[in-house]
C-alpha cells in the first residue's frame, strides 16, 4: 500500500505513529510530522519557504536519494498547508 500522508511543512512521508507531529496535550498531529511540529507549535516558526526548501534539498541528499525525488520534493513545499499560508500572509 502506497503512503498517502505527507507532512505539510516539509513533505515527508508520515507512514507511522511515532514520526506524527504532537500536539500541547500530546495527541498526534496528521498533518505535520514530529520533526516539523512538536507540542503544538513548530519546532522553527519562522523558517522561510527557501529555507524549508535547502533544509529538504540537504536532508534528502545525505540520504544518497536521487535527484528527481529530490527536485519534485522541493517542488511540491510551496503548495503544503504550512506555505500557502505564509505565502498568503506575506502578500497582505
Amino acid at each position: 500500500m502506497e503512503n498517502k500522508n505527507f507532512c505539510q511543512s516539509c513533505s515527508m512521508p508520515i507512514d507511522k505513529p511515532e514520526l506524527m507531529g504532537t500536539e500541547k496535550d500530546g495527541s498526534r498531529n496528521k498533518e505535520y510530522c514530529t520533526y516539523c511540529y512538536q507540542n503544538g507549535s513548530f519546532v522553527n516558526p519562522n523558517m522561510s519557504l527557501d529555507e524549508m526548501k535547502k533544509l529538504v534539498k540537504a536532508q534528502m541528499e545525505k540520504m544518497k536519494i536521487d535527484t528527481a525525488t529530490i527536485n519534485l520534493a522541493v517542488s511540491t513545499l510551496p503548495h503544503l498547508i504550512r506555505w500557502k499560508t505564509a505565502v498568503s500572509d506575506e502578500s497582505i
